[in-house]
């Protein structure tokens, strides 16, 4: 961008005070970066790596790239993060361990493989949901266990499948979920007996119809409504005799449909 010439902004109202990062007045005079501003490409209240706003310091980096790499030390953390998008990505490895979670988190966005599996266990967890959506799937088994249930739902929608029955108790039910959706006969059969009727519904709708018959005896009526849909001749009429209402009419609809598709050929 050199040489472009930056309108300067009208004001814009609600927008913060022009403050640097501990809320003194801004010294435009005494700035490192006072030639920027012949070119445009630093602006009072617009654009600063000094401002206290971080759409503002998003700004200066955004027209200056190329100054990232000297502000990775700054002692506002926002400096550092933002700066972080732009820096040298060997020069990032200085910031995986930044007390703030907020830099830790852009840093998680860009690092190469080899350096992302050392914020597996990172004590923030946007910054492990991140690195379970970057990981590569053949280091992912590892957050299998994380503490929060979000970063092992992510877990379980990019693992191997043959790497999944292992979240297959997982305690939290959304990540059973995402399991139900993936695993494949047999290993699907662990959660047959799952505490969730969402999970055993799933279940009904995969399972090939030969193994269905034994969630016929299921104790919630929706799994066997939805068993109802899929069974073949003998469960149906297993179904009919359901003392709930509402599976014994799904059950009579769909042998009835059977039995016309028979008829016709």
């Amino acid at each position: 961008m050199t040489g472009v010439v930056h309108p300067v902004p009208a004001w814009v109202p609600n927008e913060p005070p022009v403050v640097d990062w501990q809320g003194h007045a801004l010294d435009c005079e005494g700035c490192e970066n006072l030639a920027l501003r012949d070119t445009g490409k630093c602006q009072p209240g617009h654009a600063c790596v000094f401002d206290r706003y971080a759409k503002r310091i998003d700004r200066f980096f955004r027209w200056n790239p190329e100054r990232a790499n000297d502000y990775l030390e700054h002692p506002y953390f926002e400096v550092r993060a933002v700066a972080s998008r732009s820096a040298d990505v060997f020069r990032l490895v200085g910031l995986m361990h930044d007390p703030d979670e907020t830099v830790r988190l852009h840093v998680a966005l860009r690092l190469p493989q080899r350096l992302l599996a050392e914020l597996r266990h990172d004590p923030d967890r946007e910054v492990r949901i991140r690195v379970a959506q970057r990981l590569e799937v053949n280091h992912l088994i590892e957050m299998a266990d994380d503490p929060d249930y979000f970063v092992r739902k992510l877990v379980a929608e990019r693992l191997p499948i043959a790497l999944l029955p292992k979240l297959a108790r997982d305690p939290d039910r959304e990540v059973r979920l995402v399991v139900a959706r993936r695993l494949e006969v047999p290993a699907l059969l662990a959660l047959l007996n799952d505490p969730e009727v969402d999970i055993r519904r799933t279940l009904v709708a995969r399972l090939p119809v030969g193994l269905l018959a034994e969630m016929a005896r299921d104790p919630a009526w929706e799994v066997r409504w939805e068993l109802a849909q899929r069974a073949d001749d003998a469960l149906l009429r297993r179904l009919l005799l359901d003392e709930e209402p509402e599976v014994r009419e799904a059950a009579r609809v769909r042998l009835a449909t059977l039995e016309t598709e028979t008829r016709h050929g």
